[in-house]
């Protein structure tokens, strides 16, 4: 199936989706048919602050008919921030939308978890991933760790690139959970989080939300052909 990305949001995590489906593909000798449409970061930062849902999701609504009309068959976010927006873009996109929420509840309830960590943007985890995780307890990061993990986030999401003090900052925060709040693993709710996780050893189990999104969207293409 003919998948329609829209990306942007940002630079590093479209990446991050357009490599891991090219190489899904290529190892498992099928055709990747993809078009991405670009999103404006700026744009979707304030509405996400403004908590403006709708307004997101009739921009992203311009992308999706971009993509239709290129020959995608299914659209995805590849931004959990993104992901703010989906339940009010799916009631007005012309064509199906692959959330990435869904698949990160299902890959909890095959772990058997009862209590998970998050880090991400502040709405993220405010929101334990927008209200979408049902079958465990999400605690987010106590006091002054929510906004640090935000900040810092944001700074690497825009930049594509994770200094040390950032990475210092989000295993910290991590093996906290873990360690004080009773997490048995950490959700990566932020997309751009790879930047920092992707072969280190953070000291706890992780899951990411990105990896668990593109893994969907690569079945979802290589299995209805």
């Amino acid at each position: 199936m003919h998948i329609g990305l829209i990306g942007g949001i940002g630079l590093a995590a479209t990446e991050y989706y357009y490599r891991g489906l090219v190489e899904r593909h290529a190892k498992s000798n099928t055709t990747l048919d993809l078009t991405i449409a670009h999103a404006d970061l700026r744009q979707l930062a304030q509405n996400l602050a403004d908590r403006n849902a709708q307004r997101q999701a009739e921009n992203f609504l311009r992308l999706v008919q971009r993509l239709a009309a290129a020959g995608a068959e299914f659209a995805a976010i590849t931004s959990m921030g993104g992901h703010f927006c989906v339940e009010e873009l799916k009631k007005i996109s012309p064509l199906p939308i692959l959330s990435g929420i869904p698949e990160v509840e299902a890959a909890i309830r095959r772990r058997n978890l009862n209590t998970v960590g998050i880090l991400g943007t502040r709405a993220v985890m405010e929101t334990g991933l927008y209200g979408g995780i049902s079958t465990a307890q999400v605690v987010p990061p106590e006091g002054d760790a929510l906004e640090q993990v935000h900040n810092n986030y944001l700074e690497m999401a825009i930049a594509g690139r994770v200094t040390e003090a950032q990475r210092s900052v989000f295993f910290s925060v991590g093996r906290r959970l873990c360690q004080v709040q009773g997490a048995e693993a950490v959700i990566l709710g932020g997309t751009d989080l790879f930047l920092a996780f992707a072969g280190e050893e953070c000291g706890f189990t992780v899951i990411d939300c990105a990896e668990v999104h593109v893994d969907a969207l690569y079945q979802r293409s290589a299995t209805h052909r």
